[in-house]
């Protein structure tokens, strides 16, 4: 059985809140799951105590028995200091877009007109 450590969402409409459970990787999102082992408020401000609550001691023996983490949870394990950060690289998704780097090139070409025209009086 593959167990993954993953969020399952739960709360109303635009009022979102997640239960960070273990479950097998063939269950749905939001169904059937082994174990609870925290919670997730995303509304909550980010340096709020209580917008990650998790049972570490639980999280380390799934952990143990195999248990692959998602993305967001193994940050907010990296946050605890249960895991060793991970080195994440995705360069092309800070290059900035077609139209910002016109933007940017526009106002560099301005910047420099104008430190010119300071330089020549």
């Amino acid at each position: 059985m593959a167990l993954k450590i993953r969020l399952a969402r739960g709360g109303s409409k635009k009022r979102p809140h997640y239960a960070i459970v273990v479950a097998d990787s063939r269950m749905p999102r939001d169904g059937r799951f082994i174990e609870k082992v925290g919670t997730y408020n995303p509304l909550l401000a980010k340096d709020d105590e209580n917008r990650v609550k998790l049972d570490v001691e639980r999280v380390q023996y799934w952990i143990s028995q195999g248990g692959q983490t998602t993305d967001r949870v193994s940050r907010f394990l990296e946050a605890a200091g249960v895991i060793e950060k991970k080195l994440r690289n995705n360069p092309d998704k800070a290059k900035p877009g077609k139209a910002a780097t016109e933007r940017a090139e526009a106002k560099a070409a301005k910047v420099a007109a104008a430190s010119e025209e300071t330089a020549a009086e």
